[in-house]
């Protein structure tokens, strides 16, 4: 592979534009287009930046080196397989997939071709600016709250892909042990996809994930409270602060630090490390981001049970 990475971005929406203002902005990386089945929309993103907008898949893939993939969560895993089946690597926006299935055709495809499959779970670079992924200590409980006002986009997938998934993630990165059960309840939104949803979720080791997440909100609001044996972590990820009474020192000034400041961008150039070979894997793989997708499907049965 040639020292400068050929990249481009599948979904011209609001994310697909993030990724192509990151590739554009990075050194050692040549942004080549977006494609898009709204060329105009593909255009509009692409043009700016020095890209173009490209209307088969085919040919999008011939240009790049790496790949976004951006779509609708519902592409997702028939975009990556394109990707990878091209022998490119693949950053996939999350969730990974919108079934098991899938996802584990996309990472058993990108093992078998070599390619470095990450996800974009990029809430893990704040833990991890933080601190809170180097706490020597396990968890009793997290208590995460993410809830937003009515929105047109992400209505393809369940309040719980779109929105619990990041907190699913998080709660799979500091617990010591698996789930084993999901209890939850929730309210449809008009067009009868899952917008309001509690869950709770069970840890072999006594852990629990206690999730609430809205998309019909009057206000942003995202919190989260960690109880440790020796104290509590409660954050405000809004005004980017956290009252700490643990013994653990915690990174106050977290919030100015590069990676936090760019949560996406640090995740983005994580891939592009490990895709050069100077890290050895992504900010989050294609397997965690499978173990998110796989307790984030267990709510949505919970939810399906309890109705």
């Amino acid at each position: 592979m040639s020292e400068t990475l050929r990249a481009g971005v599948i979904g011209a929406g609001v994310f697909g534009g993030y990724h192509a203002r990151q590739y554009a902005r990075l050194p050692g990386v040549t942004f080549q287009g977006v494609h898009d089945i709204d060329p105009g929309r593909a255009a509009a993103v692409a043009e700016p930046l020095g890209g173009r907008a490209f209307a088969e898949l085919e040919a999008f893939l011939e240009s790049v080196d790496v790949v976004t993939v951006a779509s609708p969560a519902t592409c997702h895993a028939e975009q990556a397989l394109a990707a990878v089946a091209a022998g490119k690597h693949v950053y996939i926006e999350k969730p990974i997939a919108i079934s098991i299935a899938d996802a584990e055709r996309v990472r058993v495809a990108a093992a078998k071709a070599g390619v470095v499959v990450a996800c974009g779970h990029q809430e893990r670079v704040v833990f991890q600016a933080m601190g809170l992924l180097d706490v020597p200590e396990q968890p009793l409980l997290l208590e995460a709250l993410r809830h937003g006002p009515p929105s047109d986009r992400s209505r393809d997938v369940s309040a719980v892909l779109d929105l619990m998934v990041h907190d699913i993630d998080l709660a799979l990165a500091i617990a010591a042990s698996n789930p084993v059960t999901a209890e939850a309840e929730g309210a449809r939104g008009p067009d009868g996809v899952w917008d309001v949803v509690r869950a709770e979720a069970s840890f072999e080791s006594g852990f629990t994930a206690i999730l609430d997440v809205s998309r019909q909100a009057p206000a942003r609001r995202r919190t989260m409270r960690i109880v440790y044996p020796s104290g509590e972590v409660e954050i405000d990820f809004v005004a980017r602060t956290f009252r700490n009474s643990t013994p653990f020192e915690l990174n106050a000034d977290f919030a100015d630090t590069p990676a936090a400041s760019d949560p996406l961008g640090a995740s983005v150039e994580g891939f592009l490390q490990a895709v050069r070979g100077e890290a050895p894997r992504p900010v989050v793989t294609a397997e965690e981001a499978m173990a998110a997708l796989d307790l984030a499907i267990a709510v949505e049965q919970a939810l399906e049970d309890a109705t």
